[in-house]
């Protein structure tokens, strides 16, 4: 009898004696590219769809995620205004399709990753509501964010055409 060998590392596991800051940001990753996989090859039609009572659909999450993107990294830890920051970003207009979304995603993401890079785990910002937060506490909240919508997506995504999985 032969065995397979075991399948290669995913990205979460290759860091799993790495230090605290790159397990933050690969789990982050992760899961942002999980949420691009739950919308790719789906028509703006499809994406749009309202599967669920409530008004969620795969446009609207990934739509929502970029705003939540620029809202704790460029607007909170940057100090940046962030435009249309006043909404949460559910809203997606008939004419979007879903690669303008997944780039608008994608180009958050990277201003993210720009951003924080200039801050130490320990550094904090002033935050309104919760008076300072460090980078550390908000990779953690995009970690839940994102991943808590990962599986939204997922669900969604299953409802819309079948397609099941981490990957697709």
């Amino acid at each position: 009898m032969t065995t397979s060998p075991d399948p290669p590392l995913a990205p979460d596991e290759q860091v799993a004696a790495g230090g605290e800051r790159e397990v933050l940001e690969t789990f982050l990753d992760l899961y942002r590219g999980i949420v691009v996989r739950k919308v790719s090859g789906l028509s703006a039609e499809a994406a749009r769809r309202r599967l669920v009572p409530s008004s969620t659909t795969l446009a609207g999450l990934v739509r929502h995620l970029t705003s939540v993107e620029g809202e704790w990294f460029a607007g909170v830890l940057g100090g940046r205004p962030v435009a249309g920051a006043a909404g949460d970003g559910w809203t997606v207009d008939d004419v979007t399709d879903v690669e303008t979304l997944v780039a608008d995603y994608e180009r958050a993401c990277a201003e993210s990753r720009r951003v924080a890079a200039r801050f130490a785990l320990d550094d904090t910002v002033p935050m309104p509501r919760l008076g300072r937060v460090s980078l550390r506490w908000i990779y953690v909240h995009l970690i839940e964010e994102t991943a808590r919508h990962a599986g939204h997506a997922d669900i969604l995504r299953e409802q819309s055409d079948g397609a099941t999985g981490f990957d697709g």
